[in-house]
């Protein structure tokens, strides 16, 4: 998907993530979680400064739309570890994915949104960008590079339509 007009992605933050995508497979049908306990991520810039935060990462699709699960690893500075502090489990981002992120990171910054989390993805050049949410207590933003990644996403995509419910977690290694 390349329009950063629609949503893509709903983040979730949770407490357990072998839990939540229980949770997802037994009662919403969502499946299967491709399992990523700890993704390469570096460069990440939490409020203008470094940190080491990792995290562990499960993904899925339900039709279109990418289900993302992350569960904190560490207490190092991140919008997951104050999300979880401050509210719990639960819905913490929506996400745009785009081919030409530098235009697309200008465009939101034109709109006035202010970098609160950014880095490098899974790959060495995915770039994402969290947007810091007014204090209105809704989601943040997120803006995704999906160059080279968007094979990843389809793939996903595509064992979501097909699952038959069986090998509902899998675990991936990068």
């Amino acid at each position: 998907m390349d329009d950063t007009a629609s949503i893509a992605q709903l983040g979730f933050v949770v407490d357990d993530i072998g839990e939540a995508m229980e949770h997802w497979v037994r009662e919403l049908d969502v499946g299967p979680f491709f399992y990523l306990p700890n993704p390469p991520v570096n460069d990440l810039r939490y409020r203008g400064g470094p940190t080491a935060a990792r995290m562990a990462v499960a993904l899925s699709y339900s039709g279109p739309m990418q289900v993302e699960l992350i569960q904190p690893l560490d207490d190092e500075p991140s919008p997951y570890r104050d999300f979880r502090r401050a509210h719990g489990s639960g819905l913490h981002h929506v996400a745009r994915f785009t081919s030409d992120y530098p235009e697309a990171l200008r465009a939101a910054e034109g709109r006035g949104r202010r970098r609160g989390f950014e880095g490098r993805g899974m790959t060495e050049t995915q770039r994402f960008c969290y947007f810091d949410a007014d204090d209105d207590g809704g989601p943040m933003s997120e803006l995704v590079e999906s160059t080279g990644f968007q094979s990843f996403f389809d793939h996903i995509r595509s064992a979501a339509a097909a699952w038959d419910g069986r090998d509902p977690v899998r675990t991936l290694s990068m």
